[in-house]
């Protein structure tokens, strides 16, 4: 049994909402960049151009990549030999949600009531899922997810006989539909199967795969590819101004279902795809 006291996941939230708020991925850099170049629409190519360089500066520490700092998402997987000392595991992730969004002057969006608002001031409670895992390990994901693209998702309860053309079909549609509003050109995570819930929470773990991780599952490969090929002839474009950009990547996560039903989730998050990963 390894003994992790939980002030040491307080100081590496705090750590890691700086650092995703100002820092993305090499795999979403290069990616922007190879986009930018394959673009022949020179408003798009502008846009792609820019947006380069917000990340840029957004990396020297003192801006953010985005003014919506986001709804912070933890992801734990802890290992079963763990325990963990010094007090509550959730109130030590929420602390280090205050400090983290205090210290790096990250505006605070949560609101204490869904429909009675009210702003918690802090941009606390976090989102936080939990996974045990076998070893004496913790991984912390920490992903800030915007609401621009947040509230462009969708969920949808298909029969079976919908098949693979009403799942692929139900993709695209969601992001015809959301158009400019998720700030293109976006990440498109997807959850098929599970449960209502379960279809939910893979669509967002989707969005941590890094864009150059190919699905293990070659039949879903052959999809993702097929589904950003669509997207992207879409012509929505950077900022919804046209162009062969909509999309970034799509990412889709799987698990079995009940014989009755399909399960179908989308996240959309916008070209500011954040996160940070951190072993304890």
């Amino acid at each position: 049994m390894r003994e992790i006291n939980v002030s040491h996941i307080t100081q590496a939230i705090a750590e890691m909402a700086i650092a995703a708020n100002h820092n993305l991925s090499n795999d979403v850099c290069k990616t922007l960049s190879d986009c930018r170049k394959n673009e022949d629409w020179p408003v798009a190519e502008e846009i792609l151009k820019n947006i380069e360089e917000n990340i840029k500066i957004a990396k020297e520490g003192t801006f953010p990549l985005c003014q919506d700092t986001g709804m912070a998402c933890v992801f734990l997987e802890i290992g079963q030999d763990v325990h963990f000392t010094g007090g509550n595991l959730e109130d030590a992730v929420n602390e280090g949600v205050r400090r983290g969004y205090a210290e790096g002057y990250l505006r605070k969006s949560v609101v204490k009531d869904p429909i009675r608002r009210g702003n918690t001031g802090d941009n606390t409670p976090a989102h936080i899922h939990y996974e045990i895992v076998p070893g004496d390990k913790v991984k912390v994901t920490f992903a800030p997810k915007g609401f621009g693209s947040e509230n462009m998702s969708q969920i949808k309860m298909f029969p079976p006989a919908a098949g693979e053309k009403g799942v692929k079909d139900f993709i695209v549609q969601v992001v015809k539909d959301a158009g400019a509003n998720p700030c293109p050109p976006i990440v498109v995570g997807v959850g098929i199967g599970g449960t209502f819930d379960r279809a939910a929470l893979m669509a967002k773990e989707a969005l941590l795969i890094p864009f150059d991780a190919p699905n293990e599952d070659e039949y879903y490969k052959r999809m993702e590819a097929e589904l950003l090929d669509r997207i992207n002839d879409l012509g929505i474009g950077p900022q919804g101004l046209g162009g062969k950009t909509t999309a970034l990547a799509v990412k889709i996560k799987t698990f079995p279902t009940h014989i009755a039903g399909m399960p179908v989730a989308v996240n959309i998050n916008c070209h500011v795809s954040r996160h940070e990963e951190r072993i304890l």
